[in-house]
């Protein structure tokens, strides 16, 4: 169960407006964040500005490092995923996954607001404001790492570790098609539908045969949201700036095609 709430900071300790150093900027902030087992984490965020894109990263309480970059160029999220091996079954030292997804406006504040983010006193323990719903998604189709850095050149760092397990949606392919990307990159893969005898990783009896796999990851603390507070000069017009920030939460659970079971030993009945 979650932990009670903590009460939300004054924004105006979060956001600090202070000009940037020059044009661009390249900034990383580190949040103290509480995990829904009260275990507590450290999560870093980074944000350049010029690039126009931001990443989070932290551990989650499973040990697995989770890492979100957000590319708000070329409007794709990515999520890459660290999951430490079961060295006694079989697999190596650590497993990577990266998920792919569109990134839709104002999921996540903009890079150069996230670059301003300032906090008063780093030894707090930071817990979001809101939580936003579990969101299932369908990861039906293998990107190619070789001609990934088309579509986000950001793909080429953050899944150098996952080349062989990089997945999107085929509703998503279909919105950067229309952009222009290369469709030679993207692999639909085996569904349900394709093989009835296709089973969920969690009810296949043997390890080397392929099935359907789960995994799920939370960002537990991100700014989502710009806040806007108001004043008069000294005529009397109102005017709003941007006066600190909405921190939200969100969890995601993955289903995906693995050509067998031994890649997908966590998704298993208990």
């Amino acid at each position: 169960m979650r932990g009670p709430r903590l009460p939300a900071l004054p924004a105006l300790l979060w956001l600090a407006l202070a000009p940037l150093p020059g044009p661009a900027a390249r900034a990383e902030l580190r949040v103290r964040v509480r995990l829904p087992g009260g275990q507590v984490t450290e999560e870093s965020l980074q944000a350049d500005s010029g690039a126009d894109c931001v990443s989070l990263e932290l551990r989650a309480a499973d040990g697995a490092l989770v890492t979100l970059t957000a590319d708000f160029r070329q409007e794709v999220k990515i999520f890459r995923a660290l999951i430490l091996g079961e060295l006694e079954r079989g697999q190596s030292q650590f497993q990577a996954l990266c998920f792919v997804t569109r990134l839709h406006r104002n999921e996540i504040i903009p890079s150069e607001s996230m670059a301003k983010l300032r906090q008063k006193n780093p030894r707090t323990v930071r817990q979001a404001e809101e939580v936003r719903g579990l969101e299932h998604l369908s990861m039906d189709v293998a990107v190619n790492f070789s001609k990934a850095a088309q579509l986000s050149s950001h793909i080429h760092n953050v899944c150098a570790e996952a080349r062989e397990a990089i997945y999107t949606r085929e509703e998503d392919v279909k919105f950067w098609l229309e952009k222009g990307v290369d469709g030679s990159m993207f692999e639909v893969l085996p569904q349900g539908s394709d093989l009835p005898e296709l089973q969920r990783c969690r009810q296949c009896p043997e390890r080397w045969r392929p099935c359907l796999c789960s995994y799920s990851l939370s960002i537990e603390w991100y700014p989502c949201m710009l806040k806007y507070c108001k004043s008069r000069d000294a005529a009397g017009r109102l005017s709003s700036y941007k006066c600190g920030i909405r921190s939200c939460q969100k969890g995601y659970t993955f289903h995906y095609y693995v050509p067998q079971k031994q890649l997908c030993l966590w998704d298993e009945e208990t």
